[in-house]
């Protein structure tokens, strides 16, 4: 029979720091991970203040200093009354050293983490392995009640690897990181509670020019929202368009398409050709939802798979990493000492709850009064004029400016490590 202290569901950046937070404690930890990879396009890059700060104080900052990057500093949107690009957050203003954010694809900041993880004697990462069920006790009917109780404790996983082996891993914990797909969410207890999201996404990539605008930058155009990420040689681009247009609008043809980018960002029009194929721009499915309970006895979800959410604000990894951070000052002692329970788990939701909660509530805000309205061919915030007088507002106010920026860059709440995994 295998076995493990904390069995950690999913490789990615919040799997993997609490797999690495962990181990460096002395916990036994194994990540199950799918792939056989990180090489993953067009997922997130960003890694904000908070995360370089930890990655700093677990001695790591040098060698991720090292990693190619671009930073970035403002977000500028075209909130000006003719279009002029308005900075709403200037990062680079923040207190401290690491006032930007990197970017830096995801795949080069895992396997980092992992790197680092596997120098650790109780820690090991199965690559392509993936959880197909959990393993439980505790099925019976207790005395004097008529119905069985909810499926009990939860003690591992079963996992199946990519050449079709078979087996079960019995765990003390496990900890789901397995994103917004995650094979908790199909628990019934665990109650998932889904928001209305009125866009999807497109992501694809344009060529970048020296006299192009720096930083993140957004757009508004007919019935579409741009976004552009400088990732140096190139934009990473994304386009809102109104939930589950995705079909109608590859069928109007990527011309129009890019006729229509080019308006919400001129500077890009002298390179509406570039992208010569519906195959280069991809599709998210944008959701935002949560679960009500994100444990049970021997289980934790974390990230995206216990709150996912909208790309607006560019932060939900940032979201995942302090989770990981929060779980691991919290179960590190009960996972060395096997005293481990639903207390302790019921602890990592009570501190990290509130953080997802005002984060979503300020994602659905920004749906209903900016993004709904623009897809729908409407004014955000009702009127253009109040569109503006929130311009100057954030614009010429110093201590707004401000407000914005520290979002990006921290979040609602900063998480420490635990001081066992400092070095």
């Amino acid at each position: 029979m295998e076995r493990t202290t904390c069995c950690v569901v999913g490789g990615g950046p919040a799997g993997m720091v609490l797999g690495l937070l962990l181990a460096r404690a002395g916990v036994d930890v194994t990540v199950l991970e799918k792939h056989g990879d990180f090489l993953r396009d067009f997922r997130g890059d960003t890694v904000h203040p908070s995360t370089l700060a930890l990655l700093d104080e677990l001695g790591l900052g040098q060698r991720f200093a090292r990693l190619p990057q671009r930073r970035v500093t403002t977000v500028q949107l075209p909130l000006g009354s003719d279009g002029t690009l308005v900075t709403v957050g200037d990062i680079a203003a923040l207190r401290g050293r690491f006032n930007y954010i990197a970017m830096v694809p995801q795949w080069d900041l895992l396997d980092l983490l992992a790197d680092e993880a596997r120098r650790e004697p109780t820690f090991s990462v199965r690559m392509n392995t993936e959880a197909t069920g959990f393993l439980r006790e505790g099925m019976g009917v207790p005395p004097g009640r008529a119905k069985p109780r909810a499926r009990g404790r939860v003690t591992g996983v079963r996992y199946r690897t990519a050449d079709g082996r078979t087996g079960e891993l019995r765990a003390t914990l496990t900890v789901a990181c397995d994103g917004r797909g995650s094979l908790a969410r199909s628990l019934p207890e665990l109650a998932l509670r889904s928001f209305a999201c009125p866009m999807d996404a497109w992501w694809f990539r344009l060529p970048r020019r020296d006299g192009d605008p720096r930083g993140l930058v957004g757009g508004v155009g007919e019935r579409l929202l741009a976004a552009m990420i400088d990732r140096g040689d190139y934009w990473q681009c994304a386009a809102l368009i109104p939930k589950g247009s995705d079909a109608e609008r590859r069928a109007a043809g990527l011309e129009p398409f890019m006729r229509s980018y080019a308006a919400a960002a001129p500077w890009l029009a002298d390179r509406v050709r570039a992208l010569r194929s519906w195959d280069e721009v991809k599709l998210l499915d944008v959701r935002l939802d949560r679960l009500r309970r994100w444990h049970r006895p021997g289980l934790l979800c974390l990230g995206d798979a216990a709150h996912a959410m909208s790309p607006v604000f560019g932060i939900g990894i940032n979201l995942a990493v302090e989770d990981a951070v929060a779980a691991a000052r919290y179960l590190v002692g009960p996972l060395r000492t096997g005293t481990v329970g639903l207390r302790d788990v019921r602890a990592v939701q009570r501190r990290r709850w509130p953080t997802a909660a005002l984060t979503q509530a300020l994602q659905r805000f920004a749906h209903a009064r900016v993004i709904a309205p623009v897809l729908a061919g409407q004014a955000p915030f009702g009127n253009p004029r109040r569109a503006r007088r929130i311009a100057e507002r954030l614009t010429t106010s110093r201590r707004l400016n401000r407000l914005p920026a520290y979002f990006l860059a921290y979040g609602a709440v900063r998480e420490r490590p635990p001081a066992a995994s400092v070095r």
